[in-house]
């Protein structure tokens, strides 16, 4: 408590000698006059006092004027204030703490305002100045050698300790604001980073649930309408599969609105019906089936022995199938799909091809780019990667292999 109370204190009078340092320094320079002079009157009992108090007074004068000047010069005020008091006590005036005042205040603000080199470098040479002059002075001659040496030493010393010491304390308190002031704009550019990949993830889950069911509802509508006349029992059975497919849209949208209105499950409506469970390959064959209404015929094959998929791994993988397929259907005039599945080692490599002639979406007009990016983004997100592209012998081809678990992400400049 008497700890935190000192600080404050402290600070309050760093505050207030910032905000009207003119006064201060006056104050300072008043009050070491007065400590300056009395010092200058003290004399040994055995001693005579010197008879120069004229040229004390100016000496002293000078010394604790040129501190004004210590914010701004403050070698040339331990300068200054070393040489009067050296001559001070060359004139025979004995070497008190009152006397060494001056320049014990010019020796504190040196070492708060200067260096740790510069603190040392004038420290020593103005103590051993002081030194010299107190071991030579005839007005000490009945002080042994060890206490005219061990006194200024001792008085001088203490004020680079102390002036050492609160510049060690600044620095500390700069450092911590400048962590703390780094660690806040940290904190801001993770919320910022957090907010930029939740608002991707949710463009991409709205861009896969609205293109594909979109997709395959316009291309019933077109398939119902153009065979509506000649074969009226399928095109009721495309109909009734519209139905099915903008029902599902209707489904998949409410369960990712719900889980964005849905902030913690605690706030929750208990009367709320439950969120649907996110989409997987065990739904592949509704998508299958869809596509096929559309007019698209699917084939699925599966090698090797499958595998526990994790949930982020079973999303990204149904994603990228149906957004493959939602391609193929939109931008490529194709009649049949291949989708291949195989489990190898600790991952899934997944393949969609097509046989079609059109356009496929990484060469389509601008602002139709973005299914390929998404399921680029998708398979990185959990340590996988993505290839799109033209075959060679004609139509498109995804492939993209998986982690069976998901991965951190690669580290900056490694291939995945």
């Amino acid at each position: 408590m008497s700890i935190s109370l000192e600080r404050r204190y402290a600070d309050r009078l760093e505050e207030f000698s910032a905000r009207h340092s003119f006064l201060v320094d006056l104050a300072m320079v008043l009050a070491l006059m007065g400590c300056a002079a009395l010092g200058g009157s003290l004399t040994l009992p055995s001693a005579e006092p010197p008879d120069q108090d004229m040229t004390a007074t100016v000496l002293t004068g000078v010394a604790c004027l040129v501190l004004l000047k210590h914010r701004t010069h403050p070698r040339t005020a331990v300068v200054v204030a070393g040489g009067c008091t050296v001559a001070a006590v060359a004139l025979g005036y004995l070497v008190t703490p009152l006397l060494l005042a001056p320049v014990m205040a010019a020796l504190y603000w040196l070492a708060t305002l200067t260096d740790r080199r510069t603190t040392r470098l004038y420290g020593v040479i103005t103590t051993l100045a002081v030194i010299l002059a107190a071991v030579f002075t005839d007005s000490m001659d009945h002080l042994s050698l060890l206490l005219r040496t061990i006194g200024p030493f001792f008085w001088l010393m203490l004020p680079l300790a102390a002036g050492n010491m609160t510049r060690l304390r600044r620095a500390y308190l700069h450092a911590v604001q400048a962590r703390a002031e780094h660690a806040e704009r940290t904190r801001e550019e993770e919320a910022r980073l957090r907010v930029t990949e939740e608002r991707m993830r949710i463009a991409r889950e709205l861009h896969d649930v609205v293109a594909h069911h979109m997709a395959l509802a316009n291309a019933q509508a077109g398939t119902a309408a153009h065979l509506a006349l000649t074969h009226p029992e399928q095109t009721q059975k495309i109909l009734t599969d519209l139905t099915g497919t903008t029902s599902s849209a209707l489904r998949e949208l409410k369960a990712a609105l719900g889980l964005l209105r849905q902030n913690d499950q605690h706030d929750a409506d208990p009367g709320s019906t439950a969120l649907e469970p996110a989409p997987g390959l065990a739904r592949l064959p509704e998508l299958v089936a869809a596509c096929e209404s559309a007019g698209l015929e699917v084939t699925v094959t599966t090698e090797g022995e499958p595998q526990p998929l994790s949930p982020g791994v079973d999303l990204t993988a149904f994603r990228i199938v149906q957004e493959a397929l939602t391609n193929v259907t939109k931008h490529a005039t194709a009649e049949a799909a291949r989708v291949r599945l195989a489990y190898t080692g600790s991952r899934l490599l997944i393949t969609v091809t097509d046989d079609g002639t059109g356009k496929p979406e990484a060469e389509a007009p601008q602002g139709r780019g973005f299914g390929v990016m998404g399921m680029r983004e998708r398979a990185h997100s959990i340590g996988g990667h993505l290839c799109a592209g033209p075959r060679p012998q004609g139509g498109f081809e995804v492939a993209t292999a998986l982690p069976l678990q998901p991965s951190p992400l690669p580290a900056e400049g490694t291939t995945p």
